[in-house]
């Protein structure tokens, strides 16, 4: 019996140590996962929207797709999908993520794909402004050509009056009637000031 008892105790041990090894296994591959988010953010922050798309695509790989950082990743991965030209794409990634087990995701699934859903307005070409491009500028030129050539708006000039030159007043329509605030506000400031002296004394 005791025979039975130690294999027992090895087979359990055998299991101890390989659920701990799991455990270790998963928590390099969320480190990594999260090292390829953060990364996969920066590059989308900065412009790199094809290199985003593949190290948030790795993230997702390295993480169970109903983890919050799946979905975070899932978010990131939709915008840097649809900023990249791939509409399509990000648009059915982002019905599935509407199905996210975290509440936050989904929602913030749900928001995404009425953005992405929405029909594009029209934009008439005179509310563009035409940035030129300053990277063809030849290393003496300060203005390029097509900058040279950009209307630009004449500064008014403002003209002084003099102050002589003014309308003269009518007095006849100005009403010159005492209303008595002065005489009011006068006598308040004297009552005011002979109460002060006099707690002064």
């Amino acid at each position: 019996m005791s025979d039975d008892k130690r294999d027992a105790s090895n087979g359990d041990q055998a299991i101890g140590e390989q659920a701990t090894d799991n455990q270790s296994s998963n928590d390099e591959k969320r480190d990594l996962a999260r090292t390829f988010y953060e990364a996969g953010k920066a590059a989308f922050e900065a412009g790199e929207y094809r290199q985003a798309v593949s190290l948030l695509e790795k993230a997702i790989a390295l993480v169970p797709r109903t983890s919050i950082l799946s979905g975070e990743a899932g978010i990131w991965l939709v915008m840097a999908q649809d900023a990249g030209g791939n509409h399509d794409t990000a648009v059915d990634l982002c019905s599935q993520l509407v199905k996210h087990p975290h509440f936050a995701t989904a929602q913030q699934g749900k928001r995404l794909l009425y953005i992405l859903k929405a029909p594009k307005l029209q934009t008439r070409p005179e509310w563009k402004t035409e940035i030129p491009d300053l990277s063809r500028m030849e290393e003496g030129d300060r203005v390029p050509a097509k900058l040279a050539n950009y209307p630009r708006k004449k500064k008014k000039k403002k003209v002084k009056e003099d102050p002589l030159d003014l309308e003269p007043i009518d007095w006849s329509q100005v009403d010159t009637k005492d209303n008595q605030f002065v005489g009011v506000a006068l006598g308040v400031i004297i009552l005011f000031l002979g109460l002060w002296g006099w707690l002064a004394t």
